[in-house]
């Protein structure tokens, strides 16, 4: 096998696990990762976003929910920002909700319903 991956489900799946790593060559890589955010974070995360785009003016402009998402992962891990190849650009980098495990996604989906609440916007979930 030169690779595989297991959802640790139930006990099973976990017995498959361990005889697997009993098994395993030296240098063998194994990884243990958090769940990622589910698809119903996910879309909720997209309708919350999409109000915001609708109920928020920002510094004399309305921007979409793509916009919002970059701003609020941004705040919540802190990116890294580094300018762009063009003169006066700047790129965040490392912010993919895509990626966040199901707790920074309740973490980003807690964070957008507060700035919501701090800018007006009444969320419909």
């Amino acid at each position: 096998m030169t690779r595989a991956t297991l959802i640790l489900a139930n006990d099973q799946v976990r017995q498959r696990a361990i005889k697997w790593i009993g098994q395993a060559k030296p240098g063998t890589k194994v990884e243990f990762k958090a769940p990622r955010r589910s698809l119903d974070q996910n879309a909720l995360m997209w309708m919350r976003l999409g109000e915001i785009a609708k109920g928020v003016e920002w510094y004399g402009q309305y921007l979409s929910a793509e916009d919002w998402k970059d701003i609020l992962s941004a705040s919540l891990r802190k990116a890294r920002v580094v300018p762009g190849i063009d003169p006066g650009t700047y790129v965040p980098l490392g912010m993919r909700t895509s990626d966040m495990t199901k707790e920074e996604m309740t973490n980003l989906l807690e964070l957008i319903a507060a700035f919501a609440a701090q800018q007006g916007v009444e969320l419909s979930a």
